[in-house]
């Protein structure tokens, strides 16, 4: 696998996808009894709900959902895609089992991001994730955002074709989704096919996603097109995000 740098736009369920999210997980509707848990032993909620150990019936998978946003909000991603296989596994709702696996693929690739050995094992847990929430509904939302997910995960494996297959299918589910447009974009331009990877930046601009590397994705294909003006004008525009993004990080 090739070392690259391009910071994807991964979609609803990748890339910050928690904003907004409530950090106090409802109170779990299973009967456990605390005495068996050590409170700083963050496996416990997740080994505790192990398959068969209780009746399906007596969880309740949104709550459980909750409690797996909330390790993703704390970077606990290990325990993350534990506890969110077992909604998965429990509910039988097929929109929260989707939800599940998409923010389990999620999970992995954040460990992927980090791994130092095992890499490849955690995209390819997160190409495995997101197939399962794709085979359980492939016109939803979350189906768009399991594709748009799919291809960054294929890219990561330098499976390019298959990589702007699945972006291009996030389109067709959902042509406003813009992450999918500016990712779209990057694989064109990777392609040398500037002129269409222009027009889908524009799109994903148009939309309103105009982060900075949403513009230096413009900049790439308006200097491979021989506009250079223009590129220059967009580059700038670009910075001036950033600086404005990064000053708003310090306070």
């Amino acid at each position: 696998m090739t070392d690259r740098e391009h910071r994807y736009s991964e979609g609803q369920g990748f890339d910050d996808p928690y904003e907004g999210f409530d950090f106090d997980p409802a109170e779990l509707t299973v009967d456990l009894d605390p005495s068996q848990i050590d409170p700083v032993d963050s496996h416990a909620l997740p080994d505790m709900l192990e398959e068969g150990a209780i009746p399906a019936d007596a969880v309740d998978a949104e709550d459980l959902l909750e409690v797996a946003l909330a390790y993703m909000e704390i970077e606990r991603f290990e325990q993350a895609t534990d506890t969110f296989e077992r909604v998965a596994r429990f509910t039988d709702d097929d929109r929260i089992a989707q939800e599940a696996w998409v923010n389990k693929g999620a999970a992995h690739a954040e460990l992927a991001a980090v791994a130092e050995s095992n890499e490849t094992e955690e995209w390819d847990a997160a190409i495995g994730s997101f197939q399962e929430a794709i085979y359980i509904d492939d016109d939803s939302e979350h189906a768009a955002t399991a594709e748009n997910n799919l291809a960054h995960a294929y890219w990561e494996f330098g499976q390019d074709a298959e990589a702007l297959e699945h972006a291009e299918r996030a389109i067709e589910i959902d042509e406003r989704f813009a992450e999918a447009w500016f990712n779209r974009a990057f694989f064109l331009n990777e392609r040398g096919l500037a002129e269409q990877a222009l027009e889908s930046v524009e799109n994903a601009i148009r939309l309103g996603y105009e982060a900075a590397p949403v513009l230096e994705e413009k900049v790439r294909a308006l200097e491979a097109l021989g506009e250079y003006d223009e590129a220059e004008e967009v580059a700038e525009k670009a910075e001036r995000i950033r600086e404005r993004a990064e000053q708003e990080l310090v306070g």
